[in-house]
């Protein structure tokens, strides 16, 4: 992230006075500043609306369980932190927001009427730590079952099975959490009757196909338009951050591939770019250059499920199978390189698993135009079939401000006109040395979403395509102490050199006490990781923030006044997968 705040936080200090408790220093250098808690709806107001280069967009909203933490220098006392992390597009800089709060039921003024997108996030807050949000309805349960007892990102919850007692579901209990399933259309505000007409309610998944993935959501339906649309999730959710915890730095890596389960590798760079930063880690130019061809790859392989599963939801039967067998094309290049197809878990802290194979690059070069005549095919195939055009064009549209407003990021915001492209705008991984183009479109519909991540498609081909030709060379891991497997040449120099590596095989690093958020330019929006170190072997804590969780939360807005049919179109056309929205 850069830092381009222009004394944001002497800004506030000279607005609030004593509001401010005082600045906190972070390995991210992201401004990061500590507000009383009464007092904090009045600094994010003035943050998103009031400021010169206003933080228009609520990036994330999460909390940390202090009460074990042993590293808290430049901190206020307290039991839990809600953290509010803000964006400015015009100032391209990010200010974090963090309040303390005190005892066993804390709670602070909700920020819903600030933005919208707040609503979920703070559910999941009161869900995860049971963090209360004043003045504001509907505080309930969002990824865990409405019965479920404890809120299980407090440290004393337990993060092993091995810990708990085992899991027994008596008839009644069953009875029960069934009977919890039931929706209510009076809790949501909603009635089953219109002004001349009786309203019906539908269940849209989780088991249909057109959900992608275990999802549902409520339709509100005048006969088949939709008056209401209430999503539900958490129905694949497998506490990830809780699993951080308990997982060394190492050994965490493998869980990233199953977040977004389309991403592979993906997955992997923000969180290792974001322990690297923590750990004072520099990669070799070579590293940078063989994670930025591998995530392109899986960049393209996601893309091409998304464009035939879209067709597919479109009543297009044939492009399925192409798309499917180019991706299968794309992982034989994968497999060959890393061992692995969806999930290889590839990279490390400070490198990738091992140097690129022999004849790597006889296989990327045969891919390329292969590629690039099969996305011609496609244009005539799908993109100017007038049916598809149909479907999709005018259907399911937001502007830049409700992109915003909402937490939209990556494909999704630039379908609006609104050019802003992480790997351009905040480059990572040597992104500054290659050269391509942020496709945009300027209807904000099904259509325009379309056409940017068929030209991203291209895109990553060329970028590819530089990467086979400016490979540098070099060692494909860092020369520091904390690359983690440790280098084996520096096992046998002496007895300490031995045992360090042995410590660092069994145990993983012992990453320095701090806090670093790195996010990147995934393959549905921005995929982040907060990861705050307690000077240990494991994350004291490690947030998740991903793109999908806030891109579903708008579908109410994008869906009303259409038909169920064009449900179908809108959810196909957000691109997401249940697991980045759950974790």
């Amino acid at each position: 992230m850069m830092d381009n705040s222009g004394g944001i936080i002497d800004e506030l200090e000279e607005r609030f006075g004593s509001t401010v408790i005082g600045e906190q220093l972070t390995r991210d250098v992201i401004p990061t500043v500590w507000v009383k808690s009464e007092e904090v709806h009045s600094v994010l107001k003035y943050l998103k609306s009031e400021t010169t280069g206003p933080y228009r967009m609520l990036y994330d909203l999460t909390a940390i369980d202090e009460r074990l933490r042993s590293h808290r220098e430049d901190q206020p006392e307290g039991d839990f932190s809600v953290v509010y992390h803000l964006l400015s597009f015009d100032r391209n800089a990010d200010i974090r927001v963090k309040t303390p709060l005190q005892g066993e039921e804390p709670s602070l003024a909700t920020i819903t009427g600030l933005w919208s997108s707040a609503d979920w996030y703070e559910r999941e807050v009161w869900d995860m730590f049971g963090i209360g949000f004043e003045g504001r309805t509907g505080l309930r349960r969002i990824l865990l079952p409405p019965g479920w007892e404890g809120h299980p990102l407090r440290k004393e919850y337990p993060a092993r099975a091995t810990e708990m007692e085992p899991f027994r579901l008596p008839p009644e209990r069953q009875e029960e959490a069934q009977e919890a399933l039931r929706f209510h259309p009076e809790e949501w505000g909603l009635t089953s009757r219109g002004e001349d007409t009786d309203l019906m309610f539908l269940n849209l998944g989780p088991q249909h196909p057109g959900a992608h993935g275990v999802f549902r959501i409520l339709l509100q339906l005048d006969g088949e338009e939709i008056v209401q649309a209430v999503p539900e999730i958490g129905f694949h959710h497998r506490g990830a951050e809780k699993m951080a915890e308990r997982q060394t730095w190492h050994t965490f890596i493998p869980y990233t591939d199953r977040i977004d389960y389309l991403g592979g590798v993906m997955n992997n760079l923000p969180y290792v770019l974001a322990v690297e930063k923590l750990a004072g880690i520099e990669v070799p130019d070579r590293v940078k250059v063989i994670r930025v061809m591998m995530v392109e790859f899986f960049r393209l392989a996601s893309h091409l499920v998304w464009y035939g599963t879209f067709a597919q939801d479109l009543g297009m039967l044939s492009p399925v199978f192409f798309t499917f067998n180019d991706r299968e094309r794309i992982f034989d290049v994968v497999t060959a390189v890393m061992g692995g197809r969806m999930h290889p878990m590839w990279f490390r802290i400070g490198g990738v698993a091992q140097d690129l194979p022999e004849g790597w690059d006889k296989m990327v070069r045969e891919f390329l135009p292969y590629m690039h005549s099969r996305l011609k095919e496609y244009d005539s195939m799908i993109m100017r079939n007038r049916i598809f055009k149909a479907r999709t064009m005018g259907i399911g549209s937001y502007s830049v401000e409700e992109a915003i407003e909402w937490g939209v990021t990556g494909p999704g915001l630039r379908a609006c006109g609104f050019e802003w492209d992480f790997r351009k705008k905040r480059p990572y991984s040597g992104y500054d040395h290659f050269d391509f183009e942020i496709p945009t479109a300027q209807n904000g519909d099904c259509y325009s979403r379309s056409v940017v991540r068929v030209e991203e498609m291209r895109q990553s081909l060329r970028i590819i395509e530089q990467c086979v030709h400016n490979m540098p060379s070099g060692p494909y891991k860092s020369l520091h102490p904390l690359t983690t497997p440790p280098l084996k040449e520096h096992t046998m120099h002496d007895i300490e050199t031995l045992i360090t590596h042995f410590l660092g095989v069994s145990w993983g690093p012992v990453i320095p006490p701090g806090e670093a958020f790195v996010g990147i330019e995934a393959t549905k929006g921005c995929n982040g990781y907060y990861l705050i170190s307690d000077g240990g072997i494991h994350a004291y804590r490690t947030r998740i923030r991903t793109p999908s969780f806030a891109h579903l939360q708008m579908i109410p807005l994008i869906s009303r006044g259409y038909m169920v049919a064009d449900m179908l179109a809108i959810l196909g056309s957000i691109d997401y997968v249940m697991a980045d929205v759950d974790r």
